[in-house]
């Protein structure tokens, strides 16, 4: 009866039309910015690495602010979503989470720098992200409370439990310890970080982040010099599969082209809100600056590390494909495997370093998905802010109530996520998402030309000062 439930409300939120949304938008923001992501990279790059700090006190950097958003996207998502990206699209479903990676760019360029533009002062921080840029942008007070809503629902309740599942799984695997084990130990030591606020978890996030990718991606790099002669022909696997010219496994084009664009969103966030919400807290000399930085993630997270994790699987052949509606496996690469999507990445790994697989995935995630956790806190947690404030209930000790209350739920359900069946917490976390983005990237349509005016003042000022 749940599988129905679930299944039912997943088939209307990732109908077709969303896909197309989220293309559609995004081509619409790259012409209309003239691909500010591909034509300014080299800007990009350059404010990323400069050593901007926030002058105020209690307000993140724009740095920060970036490493919060890669914590929230860097996850799951990029070592178990990528393998079940190809267990149920094919080695093409790869290309099509690269598209949605180049246009979400572009969208996550538009959302942080609405978020910025309109951010609110909120104590000693800043508090902002797409509920209150449809307040103060639509003068939409209402519909700003019920994506604040929405937030706290997929953000803060739906996500964790697929991001902890993905733990429990590579911890299961590498050493067989129970995922209520993994499940309590996470929200006993998520527990000791949230405590701190909202200026410790960008501490926490700005720290931790940098590191854990550098090392995931340097590893990954030794298994693929280790495989450089099978690179070609994966190069050549993905592009024949992705238009249907060699279908591994007789996989059907539309769910191969929808499986990467999910997987995709699902990996680097663009579009839904979460990288928003964390460049609101930055105060950026400039809304178009913010935007720029927050762009960079996407890159990180799908063009390097999506990509590192896929190729890593598909060179190796640690992967089979199944049928989306009859779950049946229709190509076997390995068949000890079956459907341990996590296990791909940790098999790939041991093809290199025997027995190291499943050790390093297990400590991998461990990282990423604790910094993850964090960020949806953070997201869920200004997100409440806002409804109280909306409800003009400004009290900060029924604010402590209710993030109290809140962090309780989230504890709790990060044990339960750990438990319960991958593909039903899946199922819930693109529900999550889906939901988000429906809402956000329709007003992201409606407010580009603020952000595309934010765009042309930052390059005029930067021409005028001979930049």
């Amino acid at each position: 009866m749940f599988e129905e439930i679930l299944k039912t409300i997943y088939e209307v939120v990732w109908s077709p039309f969303l896909v197309v949304l989220l293309v559609g938008a995004g081509m619409y923001f790259s012409v209309r910015t003239r691909f500010v992501q591909i034509r300014r990279l080299g800007l990009i790059a350059r404010l990323v690495f400069s050593k901007e700090k926030s002058g105020e006190k209690g307000v993140i950097s724009p740095f920060q602010a970036l490493c919060l958003s890669i914590s929230g996207c860097v996850g799951t998502g990029n070592i178990v979503g990528v393998a079940t990206a190809i267990a149920f699209g094919g080695p093409g479903s790869i290309f099509w989470m690269w598209i949605i990676a180049i246009l979400g760019a572009s969208t996550s360029f538009v959302e942080c720098t609405l978020a910025q533009k309109y951010h609110l002062k909120h104590g000693d921080t800043f508090l902002g992200g797409p509920a209150i840029y449809i307040e103060r942008a639509l003068g939409l007070k209402w519909l700003g409370m019920v994506f604040a809503g929405l937030i706290v629902l997929g953000y803060g309740l739906c996500l964790p439990m697929v991001q902890v599942n993905g733990v429990a799984s590579a911890y299961s695997n590498a050493f067989h310890i129970s995922p209520a084990i993994v499940g309590g130990v996470l929200a006993f030591l998520l527990m000791l970080v949230v405590s701190g606020g909202a200026k410790r978890i960008a501490k926490v996030a700005g720290l931790v982040t940098p590191f854990m990718a550098c090392f995931y991606v340097l590893l990954a790099m030794i298994v693929l010099l280790a495989n450089a002669k099978a690179l070609p022909g994966v190069f050549v696997m993905i592009f024949e599969s992705a238009f249907g010219i060699r279908q591994i496994g007789g996989g059907i084009l539309g769910i191969m082209i929808i499986t990467g664009i999910k997987r995709g969103l699902f990996s680097n966030e663009a579009g839904v809100g979460g990288s928003a919400i964390a460049s609101a807290g930055a105060n950026a000399k400039a809304p178009a600056v913010q935007g720029l930085v927050q762009s960079f993630s996407v890159y990180v997270d799908t063009i390097l590390i999506c990509t590192m994790t896929a190729l890593m699987i598909l060179s190796t052949g640690m992967f089979n494909i199944f049928d989306s509606v009859t779950g049946e496996m229709i190509y076997v690469g390995n068949p000890d495997l079956g459907a341990n999507y996590v296990g791909y990445t940790q098999a790939a790994i041991n093809t290199v370093f025997p027995g190291f697989g499943g050790f390093f995935v297990a400590l991998a995630l461990s990282f990423f998905v604790f910094t993850t956790l964090i960020a949806y806190c953070y997201y869920a947690e200004t997100s409440l802010i806002y409804i109280l404030r909306v409800i003009k209930k400004n009290s900060e000790r029924l604010e402590k109530i209710l993030v109290t209350v809140y962090k309780i739920g989230l504890l709790t359900l990060i044990i339960v996520g750990a438990c319960i069946e991958a593909n039903e917490v899946w199922t819930i976390g693109d529900i999550g998402i889906g939901i988000t983005t429906w809402l956000n990237v329709t007003v992201l349509v409606i407010l580009c030309p603020q952000a595309v005016k934010e765009l042309r003042e930052y390059e005029l000022s930067r021409k005028k000062d001979g930049k």
